[in-house]
């Protein structure tokens, strides 16, 4: 009778599986490969990610692109979708802060001031990519305070040498000696980047908090199993590996 219900249980398990497909923020990918294990195993469900910038991720899915949860690094590129019904309104996965990244072994860059120094080259993100923004939020605040003088933004934005399209990207140009300097999320500064560059403190009056929508797509042919994803994912279990990564709670 026990083998029989075993056999059941198993049974039952296997049809409930489902493969998810996830899109997220590149800045979640080591966070969420992980995350995405750990939920596979308690569930049986198969779980696959595509990651990019995500204002790109919201392109794809505004033209058909199919998924069954989206995650981005903004409210930004996650409320149109909402708008358009594309999106369950979702809730708050996580916050993160900003980060000033060089290379190991270079001095030339030491401090926030320093990304005004002629011949700096510096990397950012894109301004339609939510660390982009956000990069741009933070020197309008420093401007307003006139620290480093009141066009700060102009001349740091003058030394930008490369604007890329996600923030994994940006972080790359440093870890390949491309840049002098490069604005980033905290969790970007994995074990892995830590091998080439040095993280650099930003003062935190002048930091940006960036909140992280997640919700599930309206089209999804399996809404219980993506929901499930995200209830993990919030919960104390999955909150741990979020801040393992580098991560903060949503509150």
């Amino acid at each position: 009778m026990k083998l029989v219900l075993t056999v059941l249980i198993l049974l039952s398990s296997a049809a409930y599986a489902a493969p998810l497909t996830v899109f997220a923020a590149a800045s979640l990918t080591d966070a969420f490969l992980e995350l995405g294990g750990a939920f596979d195993a308690k569930t049986g469900h198969t779980t696959r990610f595509q990651f990019s910038g995500s204002q790109t991720l919201r392109t794809q899915l505004e033209n058909g692109a199919r998924a069954d949860i989206y995650a981005s690094a903004n409210r930004a590129q996650y409320d149109p979708l909402i708008s358009s019904n594309l999106l369950e309104r979702g809730q708050i996965l996580l916050r993160n802060r900003l980060a000033l990244i060089v290379p190991k072994s270079s001095t030339r860059v030491r401090s926030l001031k320093d990304l005004t120094l002629p011949g700096i080259k510096l990397v950012i993100a894109d301004k339609t990519v939510p660390a982009g923004d956000y990069t741009r939020r933070m020197f309008e605040v420093v401007n307003t305070s006139r620290v480093y003088g009141r066009d700060f933004a102009a001349r740091a934005l003058k030394n930008v040498v490369s604007e890329e399209p996600n923030v994994r990207q940006v972080a790359l140009k440093v870890s390949l000696g491309e840049a002098d300097a490069a604005v980033v999320y905290r969790s970007d500064v994995t074990p892995n980047l830590k091998t080439t560059v040095r993280a650099i403190t930003l003062p935190e009056r002048f930091n940006q908090t960036a909140l992280y929508p997640i919700g599930v797509v309206r089209a999804s042919p399996q809404p219980e199993a993506a929901r499930a994803f995200i209830q993990y994912a919030l919960s104390p279990e999955g909150q741990r590996i979020l801040k393992k990564w580098g991560f903060l709670s949503p509150q």
